[in-house]
């Protein structure tokens, strides 16, 4: 029979590739799961890993192995979800995880009306870029998160998690004005501006590089900022040019043109496959998607100024991102939400 936790390290290590990196998002040691992996093989009665020096890698044998710890351990978190559907009432903790913009913005308040509808859940939030995601929720430190994908940098398909679409926002080009009040207006514009981006890995990072690259140049980056009130006051102080997603824009600083790309950002709502059904992870997503719209409904941004969003575009929580006309009337562009 085969120990289902030493399944697990062989399954985080066709992910993570080296044993190290198992050892440090499991709280092993690398040589307690070497050990373990080690007894995996006489349990399974072939080899599955390769040694080659200080290197690892997988079998044929090894890697079909992998591939079915995938099913089994969705099997696994869905008769978990089952057993918690039979408890009177949610308790114990729930793992969330966000990335900035959305923590700022959709959501606190969700929280707020999941702890009044469950107060035996105890929440736990913890900001992360998407791309720390996937493996957080494979090795169950989360146990579910928002993520996001951009056009240029979209997410690729993984087998053991569950996505569903939440919301769809523009993205804006974030521009200073000149002393004549004039600013660029397309990425084009700026390809001999100073660019400002996300940490290097980052998929805002890799969204500014590739949209650039899209439009026949690669950026020059001087500055690295995570927070998109910190980007948006280095715009304001002519420090450089940014991309910056709706959800990012809290408050337009003055002097700060947003001009609309083709670029868009998307958010899901993601959670290890088997799990959607777990009565905590299905109340937490009836609470961001009530949440997310609510927000659609709102305006966009205050102290917008020309050119910001309060002129255009607003997100929409059905996947549609929508323009406002000066009428009042809006305009629906794009398709359904995705990735």
């Amino acid at each position: 029979m085969i120990d289902v936790r030493r399944l697990r390290l062989l399954f985080e290590l066709s992910h993570r590739g080296t044993i190290t990196a198992v050892a440090e998002a499991l709280a092993y040691t690398p040589s307690a799961v070497s050990q373990q992996l080690a007894a995996l093989e006489r349990e399974a009665g072939v080899p599955l890993l390769e040694r080659s020096g200080r290197r690892v890698s997988l079998t044929p044998a090894g890697a079909v192995l992998a591939r079915y710890a995938e099913s089994v351990f969705a099997v696994l978190e869905e008769a978990s979800a089952a057993l918690a559907a039979t408890r009177a009432s949610l308790t114990g903790r729930l793992r969330v995880g966000a990335f900035p913009s959305a923590a700022r913005t959709i959501l606190p308040s969700a929280l707020v009306s999941l702890g009044r509808e469950h107060p035996g859940l105890e929440l736990m939030v913890t900001e992360l870029d998407p791309v720390a995601v996937p493996g957080a929720l494979r090795a169950g430190t989360l146990d579910v998160a928002l993520t996001f994908a951009y056009d240029y940098v979209p997410a690729e398909p993984d087998p053991a998690l569950e996505t569903e679409p939440l919301l769809e926002e523009p993205v804006y080009l974030a521009t200073a004005a000149g002393p004549n009040g004039q600013a660029e207006t397309s990425i084009q514009d700026c390809r001999d501006a100073p660019w400002i981006a996300g940490s290097p890995g980052t998929l805002c990072h890799t969204l500014v590089v590739r949209a650039c690259q899209a439009c026949g140049f690669t950026p020059r980056i001087r500055h690295h900022a995570d927070d998109f009130g910190t980007v948006l006051a280095l715009v304001a102080s002519g420090q450089g040019v940014s991309l910056v997603p709706q959800l990012g824009v809290t408050e337009t600083p003055p002097g700060v043109r947003l001009s609309p790309v083709t670029a868009r950002r998307r958010t899901s709502i993601a959670c290890r496959a088997g799990t959607s059904h777990h009565p905590a992870v299905a109340a937490f997503a009836a609470a961001i998607r009530q949440q997310s719209r609510v927000l659609g409904a709102s305006t966009s941004p205050g102290n917008a100024q020309p050119g910001s969003p309060e002129d255009g575009q607003q997100i929409r929580a059905d996947g549609v991102v929508a323009a406002s006309r000066p009428d009042g009337a809006r305009l629906d562009h794009g398709g359904q939400a995705g990735g």
